[in-house]
């Protein structure tokens, strides 16, 4: 994984599994790599991993069974709530990227729109 230097590792890595969450490429119980485990695969201090494993449990999204390992909530709706979030936070992103490219509103839309058609098409 390639790291941005603009943003706290931990944050980056907790996006990671949030978007491994929202598309089911994990899924709810699952068990999560060790803290070793994944700082190893992604070659980060263990401290990095715990902290990003303490913020998604304080999120409700993972929880920690003593001695068995972290698991990911089996709670449906958090889940939904986190995959909406994750979808807002995208759309906003995009709408102010292309406002500040110079779009209104309508030409956005129309963007959209002709995007939609072609994916449709094939």
């Amino acid at each position: 994984m390639e790291f941005n230097e603009n943003l706290p590792i931990y944050i980056q890595i907790m996006n990671l599994i949030k978007g491994k969450m929202t598309s089911g490429e994990i899924s709810g119980g699952d068990k999560l790599p060790s803290v070793r485990e994944l700082s190893k695969e992604l070659k980060v201090n263990p401290n990095t991993i715990q902290r990003t494993y303490q913020e998604l449990e304080r999120e409700d999204l993972v929880f920690t069974q003593r001695g068995m390992g972290t698991f990911v909530t089996e709670d449906t709706e958090i889940i939904k709530e986190l995959k909406k979030s994750m979808a807002t936070d995208v759309v906003n992103g995009f709408l102010m990227e292309m406002k500040k490219l110079g779009f209104n509103s309508n030409e956005i839309m129309d963007i959209i729109s002709e995007w939609i058609e072609k994916e449709e098409r094939e």
